[in-house]
């Protein structure tokens, strides 16, 4: 698939600038806790470019710049740096994510991690790799025997009791829950074992297109809250639970009884 190796290397090339500029770029805020660096811009500018020579006509959503939207139904989704937080402060856990859909599906996704050299790839119904070695999602049969993972969105000043609420309740069923500040990697670690569930508020598609695609091909459940799939629109990953398919229910049915108790929808903007 011709489109899997160009998303491959312009990964590796976003990934190139952000171990390159690492350490040495200050930051802007695009809002409170919404922060922007040079390297975000610089490693989107390498993708654009790439994917863009390979394939002229086809469109980009990328989170640094407008919707570039093309008749041909042919659509990279991208963030440049995912975990810019992280990045600006100098903590090592960010990422490259690039998604490709054709037609309202993604097709193929990747997520590249300069600072472990891990490579996960995927293509649609064709399986999920690490570093070319084959992925698989954990076996963890129950809730309270699991480890999870979770973010919080941009308006977490405003709700953080809110949000904390779905935090305190797993903390209390399971083994523990993570909080990285990079969902690409949260999804691409699902799906390589290393946690068992994952839930988030207002993702957007250049978060999740292509984590959400290698966590499926692993074997994930990767729905909204109420079990619907994802479809490939601007509220793809605005509600996000996946798991390794087995907590999927356990998980699913504490989400909605706290968001009933708080009368929310659940589609608050990261």
């Amino acid at each position: 698939m011709k489109e899997l190796q160009v998303l491959e290397r312009a990964a590796l090339a976003g990934g190139r600038v952000l171990a390159a500029k690492f350490g040495k770029v200050g930051y802007r805020l695009k809002g409170r806790a919404d922060l922007l660096t040079e390297a975000d811009l610089a490693s989107q500018r390498a993708v654009i470019d790439l994917i863009r020579k390979a394939f002229p006509e086809d469109g980009f959503m990328a989170e640094e710049s407008p919707l570039e939207a093309t008749p041909n139904r042919r659509l990279w989704i991208i963030d440049p740096l995912d975990g810019t937080t992280n990045y600006a402060h100098g903590f090592p856990a960010a990422a490259v994510s690039i998604g490709f859909a054709e037609r309202g599906v993604v097709r193929a996704g990747g997520v590249y991690d300069p600072f472990r050299k891990e490579l996960f790839l995927a293509k649609k119904g064709g399986g999920a790799t690490l570093n070319g070695k084959p992925l698989r999602v954990s076996k963890t049969a129950a809730l309270s025997e699991s480890l999870l993972v979770t973010g919080f969105p941009y308006d977490r000043a405003e709700r953080a009791e809110f949000y904390c609420g779905f935090f305190a309740e797993f903390m209390k069923i399971s083994h523990d829950v993570r909080r990285m500040g990079s969902a690409s990697l949260d999804l691409a670690w699902l799906a390589a074992g290393r946690t068992d569930g994952y839930w988030e508020f207002g993702l957007r598609p250049w978060d999740v297109a292509a984590g959400g695609l290698i966590a499926a091909e692993a074997g994930a459940s990767v729905t909204d809250f109420n079990g619907r799939p994802w479809t490939v629109d601007a509220g793809m990953g605005a509600q996000t639970l996946v798991t390794n398919g087995r907590i999927h229910a356990e998980m699913m049915k504490i989400v909605r009884r706290r968001l009933k108790e708080a009368g929310e929808c659940g589609s608050s903007r990261r």
